[in-house]
């Protein structure tokens, strides 16, 4: 069998320049710079995945307008689509339980500081299911998409949930027909956050609430951590702050509601594994204590700079027209 097209490719044809997403300037001033052999093709199935952990290969650079700060010189779309759809990821689906803790927590949040109009649910970027599955014991009507047809597989043997292999731009929705639209840790991978988003604005109904999470580059974890920072990753195209992330939003027609930090709730083990290539030698002590005293499948609730955003879609002839 031969490899697949994307991974063939020759490296310098993998790569395109982006302007900013945000305001469209091309002024940027580099924050790190490449760290890719020169040459050397990406095997997509390795690193796109949800749980992909290759830190930051990639050019990441500052827009010198507005602040944003994003990934370019970068893989072409149709390369890191092709990546997610063949990927497989049963380190991801091993946390499915923790997860669903997470969500919970989440669904709570969101009722309390933006109660959706209706039960109509929308996961973009939905994985294995747990959100949605989550959101359907609570009483919600849950739609998904997803690229991965592993991922959407295992939703569909684990939870019965039938999850759609595709992305937002090609599912089966009519516009105005959602009451709540989710993304948890999505719109930094996506190629265009700005279409993602106006996209999300068209199917949501007039009032209808949107939710999602982002690695915060301006919060203390990333302030603290620097270029070690652990959402650095190859998988991450986009590096919002507080202040670009609502920028974005309204641009697309959503006002921000609350921001809050997003403790997430995941098995001991599976994170000190996670954070053994971090923290070098320490992250490999961690990980034997962490087993050595049997606490491997132990909650563990943390943040280490992730930011959960809510707002609530603007209705045209409000303020909040579209750019």
């Amino acid at each position: 069998m031969s490899a697949p097209a994307a991974v063939e490719a020759p490296a310098e044809i993998q790569f395109e320049s982006v302007p900013c997403n945000l305001c469209g300037a091309d002024d940027v001033e580099v924050v790190i710079p490449s760290q890719r052999p020169p040459g050397v093709p990406v095997d997509l199935r390795t690193v796109f995945r949800s749980s992909g952990d290759e830190p930051l290969q990639d050019r990441l650079v500052r827009c010198r307008r507005c602040g944003l700060h994003y990934v370019s010189p970068r893989l072409r779309p149709a390369l890191i689509l092709e990546g997610y759809q063949g990927a497989t990821d049963e380190g991801f689906t091993s946390q499915a339980a923790q997860r669903e803790r997470t969500f919970g927590r989440c669904i709570e949040r969101i009722e309390k500081d933006a109660p959706p109009p209706g039960r109509r649910v929308l996961d973009v970027g939905a994985a294995c299911g747990s959100f949605l599955a989550e959101a359907k014991r609570r009483g919600y009507e849950p739609f998904g998409c997803e690229p991965g047809e592993w991922m959407c597989r295992f939703a569909r043997e684990h939870y019965g949930l039938e999850i759609e292999p595709a992305t937002l731009f090609d599912i089966t929705r009519e516009d105005h027909s959602l009451d709540l639209l989710t993304m948890w840790d999505v719109l930094e991978h996506t190629t265009d956050p700005t279409a993602v988003l106006k996209r999300a604005h068209e199917l949501l109904a007039p009032d209808g609430v949107l939710a999602l999470t982002v690695p915060d580059y301006g919060s203390w974890a990333a302030r603290a951590m620097g270029k070690r920072w652990v959402f650095l990753l190859t998988v991450h195209l986009y590096y919002f702050t507080r202040a670009t992330i609502a920028a974005l939003l309204r641009r697309c027609g959503f006002e921000p509601v609350r921001f809050r930090p997003h403790f997430q709730t995941l098995e001991l083990g599976y994170v000190a594994m996670r954070a053994q290539p971090y923290l070098g030698a320490p992250g490999g002590l961690a990980r034997k204590v962490v087993h050595g005293l049997r606490l491997d499948h132990a909650p563990f609730l943390y943040n280490v700079g992730q930011t959960m955003v809510t707002a609530r879609k603007i209705v045209h002839g409000t303020g909040g027209a579209i750019g």
